[in-house]
């Protein structure tokens, strides 16, 4: 099952990508996280920040299927809730033999939040080369 967690990217420059995802109450993966109350499950949040790292990548480096290699000091603040945007920033902050490493912050916009941008999640995270892994 795959889930397009980048509805626009808002800027993409040579090593930071800003995305926006509208979460909507008809996604499915809402159905049943949780009943009653829905949130975006922390590791779409994650995804999410993951498939902007991919632009960023694949933009200098074509031909090259990245996957997610590591995750590091990840850390979850306020809920995403159906009609949220999660503004998803990443920024490229190192690369090796290995692959590439990323800091990122997705922060909530929208109806019901005290205050514009609040932080609902942040870490750093590596993409390396799929293992014989041309796109």
């Amino acid at each position: 099952m795959r889930f397009d967690l980048v509805d626009a990217v808002v800027d993409l420059g040579a090593e930071r990508i800003v995305t926006l995802k509208h979460v909507t109450a008809g996604e499915e993966y809402l159905r049943d996280h949780f009943e009653g109350f829905p949130v975006l499950p922390g590791v779409l949040m994650l995804e999410a920040m993951v498939q902007a790292a991919r632009r960023l990548a694949v933009r200098d480096r074509p031909g090259i299927r990245w996957v997610l290699g590591e995750v590091r000091a990840l850390k979850y603040g306020h809920l995403v809730r159906p009609g949220d945007t999660l503004r998803v920033t990443v920024t490229l902050s190192g690369q090796d033999d290995q692959g590439l490493s990323f800091r990122g912050e997705g922060h909530v916009c929208g109806a019901g939040r005290p205050e514009p941008g609040v932080v609902a999640a942040s870490g750093r995270f590596g993409l390396r080369p799929l293992r014989g892994g041309l796109a």
